[in-house]
């Protein structure tokens, strides 16, 4: 196993190197760039545009521009925003405890609900309460965040008062635990309701293949109980599909939830990452993208790993 995840280590640097210069290009052939804000700056000359290209380095070629950017990059120096005139990774450290205080609820929320609740569905197929989730899980899959979210503030914010409208915390107020319990329940709760439907069909659809198998009817010829037969021997191995579409969510804890965070005003990564792209702010685009490149190649790796544990007869040479 240790060999398998050098040698999946070491295949992921060409790859991410890859991932990088096409996001590059595909970033530099956007029209306007950061400099759009000034050239409609009134008073500004020509002049003045050359000095900035030449300030942020601008005017140099392209692939000198994506050597300077890499080298600095890979050394810790992810450069300044362009628009912010701040560096990019104090920017990045300064949103990220707050993605990962949102992601992270609800991540463990959504784990701890999809687990029981496709598994009963699953073991109780065709009743009242499978067709009542199945019927819930379609409708907020097919719910758009956005609406969603606004929905949820129109509901519990503006008619019933009950909950805060947006950002982290009530302004001008210590840090108060209750306060910042108030202003998560709502973004915490829009993300999470999308993402639950998706996990509980996915593990519904996985626990009804794995109860129709042989070693089942096995195990319940032996004498087993229903219970430990469910839980030690099905789920372990219909956990398979959850297990790629959990590790596959791990650059969210990252890089959030653009649209939601955004809806809410909370002050976290995916919405520093909404205003970088909105202003075309280079340095700020390229290293959330890096990471959550590199994220996404850290979770298929880690879905690999836990398939083995989860399947006995999978081994990696």
């Amino acid at each position: 196993m240790g060999r398998y995840v050098l040698r999946r280590l070491v295949q992921s640097v060409p790859l991410l190197l890859g991932i990088s210069v096409i996001v590059f290009a595909i970033l530099k052939a956007v029209p306007g760039g950061p400099l759009a804000l000034y050239e409609s700056t009134p008073g500004i000359t020509d002049e003045d545009i050359r000095r900035l290209e030449h300030s942020f380095g601008l005017d140099q070629p392209l692939p000198v521009q994506y050597v300077t950017w890499l080298g600095k990059f890979v050394t810790g120096d992810w450069g300044y925003s362009l628009v912010q005139h701040q560096p990019v990774l104090s920017l990045i450290l300064e949103r990220l405890p707050n993605t990962l205080y949102l992601m992270g609820t609800v991540f463990v929320a959504v784990l701890i609900l999809a687990i029981p609740i496709g598994t009963i569905t699953a073991v109780r197929q065709y009743s009242l309460l499978d067709h009542a989730v199945t019927g819930a899980t379609f409708a907020f899959l097919s719910t758009p965040t956005f609406w969603l979210g606004l929905l949820l503030i129109i509901v519990f914010g503006l008619d019933l008062r009950w909950l805060p409208l947006g950002g982290m915390a009530t302004a001008g107020l210590p840090f108060d635990l209750g306060d910042r319990i108030r202003h998560l329940i709502l973004p915490a709760t829009t993300i999470a309701l999308v993402q639950l439907g998706a996990r509980v069909r996915y593990l519904r659809a996985s626990m009804l293949e794995t109860i129709g198998l042989d070693y089942m009817r096995t195990a319940r010829a032996k004498g087993l109980a229903e219970s430990a037969i469910v839980i030690r021997h099905a789920l372990k191995n219909a956990a398979i599909p959850l297990v790629t579409i959990i590790a596959l969510d791990i650059p969210e804890l990252f890089i959030g939830a653009l649209v939601t965070e955004q809806i809410f005003g909370w002050p976290g990564i995916g919405r520093l990452f909404w205003d970088a792209a909105t202003r075309t702010d280079y340095p700020i685009l390229m290293a959330v993208l890096a990471v959550s490149s590199a994220l996404v190649i850290l979770g298929n790796l880690i879905a690999d790993v836990a398939y083995g544990y989860l399947d006995p007869r999978i081994r990696y040479a």
